[in-house]
């Protein structure tokens, strides 16, 4: 895998009334609880994932 830039995501905000689907990203990116965060490579698939849940996370 490339060198690729590492991004801080925090879940700052609960996703009660997320959608199922939604929410299955927001595990799929290791992020459980609020205020939880965790470090992600800077790929194409993550960014994406990163767009679809701004209004849940806080990037660093």
């Amino acid at each position: 895998m490339e060198n690729l830039k590492k991004i801080t995501l925090k879940l700052i905000k609960s996703p009660i009334g997320a959608t199922k689907r939604q929410k299955a990203t927001l595990i799929a990116l290791g992020l459980r609880h609020l205020n939880h965060q965790k470090e992600h490579g800077a790929s194409p698939a993550v960014l994406g994932m990163v767009d679809k849940l701004s209004r849940w996370l806080e990037v660093k």
